[in-house]
């Protein structure tokens, strides 16, 4: 499995998942090869990436009412609840953390990201916002993009 970018096979069809999960990939690749000076600041930037794709993806499967809420939340909550828990100024735990969350990325797209885009566009809510926010720019439903700086 390539753990530095999303494969094309992992594009669900969705703008607003696929834009989003783009982003979020190159974030996790931005953590992982910035320098240490830059290393809070990336992580911050990423948990905040991974907050608002998993607050849009809670809000479309609530709008569903999808069955598999509880268990997809609770996979958000585990990435999250990690990511928090490190110990500022730990570049090096900071970095092992970083490095398995794209693998485990890849497969929550293939599995869980999967499922629920069936459901949407079993819905007919794919290519929309959740109910009662077709008035929220595109902008707020997919994560914030930082200037990526090239790594080179």
């Amino acid at each position: 499995m390539d753990t530095n970018a999303l494969s094309a096979d992992m594009v669900l069809g969705i703008p607003l998942f696929d834009e989003a999960h783009a982003a979020l990939a190159e974030q996790i690749n931005v953590l992982l090869e910035g320098p240490d000076e830059e290393f809070e600041e990336n992580l911050a930037a990423l948990i905040e990436c991974l907050e608002d794709d998993f607050r849009v993806e809670e809000q479309l499967m609530e709008a569903i009412d999808y069955p598999a809420t509880r268990s997809h939340r609770e996979q958000h909550a585990r990435v999250l609840a990690t990511l928090h828990g490190l110990a500022p100024g730990d570049i090096d735990a900071g970095r092992k953390v970083a490095a398995l969350i794209l693998p485990w990325f890849q497969v929550h797209l293939a599995t869980a990201d999967t499922a629920l885009a069936i459901a949407l566009q079993i819905a007919g809510r794919a290519h929309g916002a959740p109910a009662g926010q077709d008035d929220v720019p595109a902008a707020r439903l997919s994560p914030r993009r930082r200037p990526i700086p090239h790594l080179s």
